[in-house]
């Protein structure tokens, strides 16, 4: 028997999607943009909460940042089990980052 994780609906479907893209963006960036822009900052890479509040993640998204959106106004605006699903997904993409990436950054990646 496998685990399978429940499925929740997500109430603010278009902030959502909104926001997921964009953190899906911030990842799949080859250059690890974003990694650099934590590390300038020295903010933990799982620390969502600091993330959102210096604006790091429009900074490193040119979509979000032109869609006239923060990423914390819109984090702030889902529902709570919208935002530990969103916040479940920046976990998981952030583990998906590449080694090499991971190696380079590993100031931000450490637990401590």
């Amino acid at each position: 028997m496998s685990f399978e994780q429940a499925t929740i609906k997500v109430e603010k479907e278009k902030e959502f999607a909104e926001l997921r893209d964009a953190v899906q963006r911030i990842f799949s960036s080859e250059k690890g943009k974003f990694l650099q822009l934590l590390q300038s900052k020295n903010v933990r890479i799982r620390n969502l909460d600091a993330v959102l509040a210096k604006g790091l993640i429009e900074r490193a998204d040119e979509a979000l940042a032109k869609a006239g959106h923060t990423a914390k106004s819109l984090y702030d605006s889902l529902t709570v089990a919208d935002q530990g699903q969103l916040r479940e997904f920046y976990l998981s993409q952030l583990e998906q980052v590449e080694p090499a990436l991971r190696t380079k950054f590993q100031k931000i990646y450490r637990y401590y």
